[in-house]
C-alpha cells in the first residue's frame, strides 16, 4: 500500500512551515496521481483540524498515513492512524474520512446519498463512504482475516454540527457500527475520549509498517465472484461513485412502486472503474427482492460466460439466475414497463436497430430498452465503442430518454480497480494512442502495475505460460490483422496468426470446436485459452492477471506519431475487403480497439510490435522484459517461478520510492 507516512506532530509543522501542500502532492505526483485544486483546499484545511485532535488526546507521535492508496485501486483513503491498543498493545487501525461540509441534507429519500451545496451529484453519506473503506481492507488484506475489529472507521465533519448532518438509521442490523462513526466539530470532547481509548500514547512502528507492508489477497476476477455472490450472500464492497449509483437504482424502485415519475439511470466510468460490479451487485439483490429484473449486454462473450457462473454454482438458491442473461435485441417486442430494472451492461455497445434475422425493431434500440424497464440502467464507456454500427453514448441515452419526457440519474466513475488500480495506466495507453490531445510519453513505473515490451511474441509467451503454469490467468490479444480460418484442421485450430517463425490460432470460431478447446465465449476464463490468440470481440468486457498484446501492422508509428492503416485489418467492421473501401471512423476505431486489448491486465501488460519501426519507437517508452535464465535456455522453458515472482522478470527503474516518510530520504524500493 501507497501512503505519506508522518505524524499529527509533523503535519502541524508542515502546516505552520506552509511545506504541507508541497509534500503531500510530491508524494501523490511520483506514484502517478494529479491533484486537484479541491484536494489541496483539503489537505490546507482538514488535514491541520485533525491533527490538532490528535494532539490534545496526547497521540502526537501516532503514525498518521495520508492518502493511503487502496489495494487494486485508484481510491485513496484520506488518512489511516496506525498504532497499539492501550490494554493489549496489539495492532490498531482508524480510517478517517475528512470532510469540509459544513451542511449536508438526504438526498430526496436515499439514507446513504446526501446533498451537499455546491457539489452536482448527490454523494454518499460520509458514514457509509468510511465503512466501505474498512471493509474493503478487511477483505483484501489477509492480516485482518482473524480481527476484523482491528479496523475502525470515523468520519470527521469539522466545518459543521452534529444537527447540520443527517444522522443514518442504525435499525438495519448492521454490528458494525465501530465503522461508520461520524464527529462534527461540536463535538470533538467526545472524539478525543475515543481516540485515547483506541489508542495508546506512545509510537510503535509495528502496526504502520505490517499494513504498508501486508500482503494483498489476488484480486477475484469478477466473474468468478458472480456465482459466490448468489449462493452465500457475499457481496463485492461499492465505494464512493458505485454505491452512489446503486442507491439511485433502488431509489429509483421505490418510487416506481409508488407510481412516481420514470427516471433513468446512467452510469459512466472507464475499463475497470466497477461497472460490472455494479450491475452484478444490483441484479443479485433484486432477484433476491423478487423483482422482475434483468441484465442485458451486446455481447455474445459476455453473456455466455455470465450465464455460465451463474449455472455453476450448485449451492446458489436461485434456480432462474442463468436465465436473467439477454442481448439488447431480445427485448424489440417486449411491452413497455413489463420489467421492473433493466441492467444494460457495456451499454456502448447499443445497436442503432435490433434486428432477428430479417426482422428489424421498429424503434431505435435504446428506446426500446428504456420503455421495457420501469427503472433502466445503463452502465458504459464511450471510449469502447469499437465497431461502426455500435451507437451507445451517455448523450444518445440522454437524449432518447429526454424526448420521452424521462429523468436522468448521472453518475460518472472516476476510480481505476484493473491496472492495479494504477492512476497512471489509462492515462499511458490513451496518450500512447492518440486519443488524449496529446504526445506520448516514457512509462514510469509506479509500483501498482508492470508494463514491458517483448522482444518478440516467443518472449512474450515465455513469460506469461510461466504464470499460466502457476495457475495466474494469462492470455495473449492481437489486433485483427490476420486472417482467421473458422474450420478446424482435424482436432487442431489453424494457426493463422503468423509472426516469423512463430505462430498461434485464434481464438475458436464456432460453438463447438475441438476438444480441449474452449468456445470464443469461454476464451477469456477457461484456462486453455491461453492456448489461442484473443481479438477484440472475445476480450472486450473480461480482465485476466497478466497481459500480451501484439500490435499489428494496422497500428504503426510513422513520420513522428502512430498512424492507421485499416487495409491491413482483417475485420470486416474495419475494412471491407471485397470492395477494397474502409469504414467510416476506422482510424479512430482501431485506436480505440487497442485501447481496450492494453487494459485488460489486473497485474501487468507485455507488449510487442510486428512493425521494426513501432518497435523501435515502443522501445524510447517502456522498459524492454527480462527473462531470467532459470526461465529459458536457447527459447525452452526449463523451470517454472512463483506466479507472484512476474514483477522481477520484468525490467524496472531501480531508486524509486514506494511511499514517502515523515523521516529520512526516500527509501529504496527493493528487489520485488
Amino acid at each position: 500500500m501507497l501512503a505519506f507516512q508522518t505524524s499529527p506532530k509533523q503535519i502541524l509543522e508542515l502546516a505552520d512551515e506552509g511545506h504541507l501542500i508541497e509534500r503531500v502532492s510530491a508524494h501523490l505526483a511520483r506514484v502517478g496521481f494529479r491533484v486537484s485544486d479541491s484536494e489541496r483546499s483539503s489537505w490546507q484545511q482538514s488535514l491541520p483540524a485533525l491533527a490538532v485532535q490528535l494532539v490534545d488526546a496526547g497521540l502526537e507521535d501516532l503514525d498518521a498515513l495520508v492518502e493511503c492508496q487502496l489495494p487494486r485501486s485508484s481510491k485513496r483513503i484520506d488518512v489511516i492512524l496506525a498504532g497499539m491498543e492501550p490494554l493489549s498493545r496489539r495492532p490498531a487501525y482508524l480510517v478517517v474520512e475528512l470532510k469540509q461540509w459544513s451542511t449536508a441534507t438526504s438526498y430526496d429519500e436515499i439514507e446513504k446519498l446526501v446533498r451537499v451545496p455546491g457539489m452536482a451529484e448527490p454523494q454518499v453519506h460520509p458514514a457509509v463512504q468510511v465503512q466501505n473503506y474498512c471493509s474493503y481492507l478487511t477483505d483484501f488484506l489477509p492480516m485482518f482475516l482473524d480481527r476484523p475489529d482491528a479496523v475502525h472507521g470515523l468520519a470527521y465533519l469539522h466545518n459543521a454540527t452534529r444537527r447540520q448532518i443527517p444522522e443514518l438509521p442504525t435499525g438495519d442490523g448492521d454490528r458494525r457500527t465501530h465503522q461508520r462513526m461520524v464527529f462534527t466539530g461540536d463535538r470533538t470532547d467526545e472524539m478525543r475520549r475515543y481516540l485515547r481509548g483506541r489508542f495508546g500514547p506512545w509510537r510503535d512502528e509495528a502496526a504502520a509498517h505490517a499494513l504498508l507492508s501486508a500482503r494483498v489477497s489476488p484480486s477475484h476476477q469478477l466473474l468468478t465472484v458472480g456465482a459466490d455472490e448468489v449462493a452465500s450472500r457475499r457481496h463485492l464492497v461499492l465505494l464512493d461513485e458505485q454505491r452512489a449509483a446503486y442507491e439511485l437504482v433502488m431509489r429509483g424502485v421505490r418510487w416506481a412502486d409508488q407510481g412516481r415519475r420514470k427516471r433513468v439511470v446512467v452510469v459512466s466510468g472507464g475499463p475497470g472503474s466497477g461497472k460490472s460490479a455494479i450491475a452484478l451487485t444490483l441484479l443479485v439483490d433484486l432477484a433476491r427482492e423478487g423483482r422482475q429484473v434483468a441484465h442485458a449486454t451486446g455481447s455474445k462473450a459476455f453473456r455466455d460466460s455470465l450465464r455460465r457462473y451463474a449455472r455453476s454454482d450448485p449451492r446458489s438458491p436461485e434456480q432462474r439466475i442463468a436465465e436473467l442473461f439477454h442481448y439488447f435485441r431480445d427485448f424489440m417486442d417486449e411491452p413497455a414497463d413489463s420489467l421492473d430494472v433493466l441492467i444494460c451492461d457495456e451499454a456502448h455497445r447499443i445497436r442503432d436497430q435490433s434486428s432477428r434475422g430479417d426482422r428489424r425493431g421498429r424503434k431505435s434500440q435504446v428506446r426500446e430498452l428504456i420503455e421495457v424497464a420501469k427503472v433502466p440502467v445503463f452502465l458504459l464507456d464511450d471510449d469502447q465503442v469499437v465497431r461502426p454500427n455500435e451507437v451507445g453514448s451517455v448523450d444518445v441515452i440522454r437524449g432518447a430518454a429526454e424526448r420521452l419526457d424521462f429523468e436522468v440519474d448521472f453518475v460518472h466513475l472516476g476510480a481505476q480497480f484493473r491496472c492495479g488500480g494504477s492512476p497512471r495506466f489509462e492515462r499511458w495507453v490513451r496518450h500512447l494512442l492518440g486519443l488524449a490531445g496529446e504526445r506520448p510519453y516514457r512509462w514510469i513505473e509506479d509500483g501498482s502495475f508492470r508494463l514491458a515490451l517483448a522482444a518478440s511474441p516467443d518472449q512474450m509467451e515465455m513469460l506469461l505460460r510461466n504464470v499460466h503454469d502457476q495457475h495466474a490467468s494469462a492470455r495473449i490479444s492481437a489486433g485483427f490483422c490476420w486472417p482467421w480460418t473458422e474450420k478446424p484442421r482435424g482436432r487442431e485450430l489453424v494457426p493463422d496468426v503468423r509472426i516469423g517463425s512463430w505462430s498461434k490460432p485464434w481464438n475458436a470460431f464456432g460453438k463447438n470446436p475441438p476438444r480441449g478447446i474452449p468456445s470464443r465465449s469461454f476464451w477469456a476464463i477457461e484456462p486453455a485459452g491461453f492456448e489461442q490468440v484473443g481479438c477484440i470481440y472475445t476480450a472486450q468486457g473480461f480482465e485476466y492477471d497478466w497481459s500480451g498484446v501484439i500490435l499489428g501492422p494496422d497500428l504503426v508509428f510513422r513520420n513522428g506519431r502512430l498512424v492507421s492503416q485499416p487495409a491491413e485489418s482483417h475485420d470486416h467492421a474495419i475494412f471491407d475487403r471485397v470492395r477494397g473501401v474502409a469504414t467510416r471512423d476506422a482510424d479512430r476505431l482501431i485506436r480505440i480497439t487497442y485501447k481496450v486489448l492494453l487494459t485488460r491486465g489486473m497485474r501487468g501488460t507485455l507488449i510487442h510490435s510486428v512493425d521494426p519501426e513501432t518497435q523501435r519507437f515502443l522501445a524510447s517508452l517502456v522498459p524492454a522484459a527480462q527473462v531470467p535464465r532459470a526461465l529459458v535456455a536457447d527459447g525452452v522453458h526449463r523451470v517454472a517461478a512463483p506466479a507472484d515472482k512476474l514483477p522481477s522478470i520484468l525490467d524496472r527503474p531501480s531508486g524509486q520510492n514506494l511511499r514517502n516518510t515523515s523521516t529520512g530520504p526516500d527509501r529504496p524500493r527493493g528487489d520485488w
